[in-house]
């Protein structure tokens, strides 16, 4: 009769710290990279999320994302490089498979990062047509912690003096960082 008791007891525990593990809220940082620079820059905005605690980061290629992965994200911070000022044609793809119907992916947050081969090759644009991609499902968009990212983190690459074989600079993946420990810190606070 004891050792039931104590098994009732071990599995109530281990359910309740299950449910409040599931009851973490997610932010999920899905990228496109083709080099290695925009999943570098993934890798350091799922950094700063993590120093939110109280939040799950899930982090994954485009490829490998869900839409299980999107439905039980609070927040979806999307990364692409720039093609021709404009997302990747698998990042498209990506964002043209989202759950549409009954507006699933309302009122979740979403961010955008990008990196890019040169000086104005079209960052900005690029992260806007993420943002905007974003308000057609009804989720709320924000940028990057200040007035020097105000759409998003973005990175340069292909032009000096941001060329040649190092990767991308700190200074970028600082901006990365930041943006995804506000998106993190955002969702954490919009939590009942």
């Amino acid at each position: 009769m004891k050792s039931i008791r104590v098994t009732i007891q071990l599995s109530v525990l281990l359910l309740l710290s299950m449910s409040q593990l599931m009851a973490q809220p997610t932010v999920l940082i899905s990228y496109y990279s083709k080099t290695g620079n925009t999943q570098a820059m993934a890798e350091a905005v799922a950094r700063g999320a993590s120093k939110v605690e109280g939040i799950t980061i899930v982090l994954k290629t485009v490829e490998e994302t869900t839409n299980e992965d999107l439905l039980n994200a609070g927040a979806i911070i999307l990364g692409s490089p720039v093609y021709n000022a404009n997302v990747a044609p698998r990042v498209q793809e990506f964002i043209s498979s989202w759950p549409f119907e009954g507006a699933p992916l309302k009122d979740k947050l979403g961010a955008a990062f990008v990196t890019a081969g040169g000086i104005s090759a079209g960052e900005e644009v690029t992260l806007l047509n993420m943002l905007q991609s974003m308000m057609i499902f009804g989720m709320i968009v924000m940028g990057g912690d200040d007035w020097t990212a105000p759409f998003g983190a973005s990175g340069i690459r292909g032009e000096p003096p941001f060329s040649g074989d190092e990767p991308l600079r700190e200074a970028f993946l600082e901006k990365g960082e930041k943006m995804g420990a506000r998106v993190a810190g955002v969702l954490l606070k919009m939590q009942p």
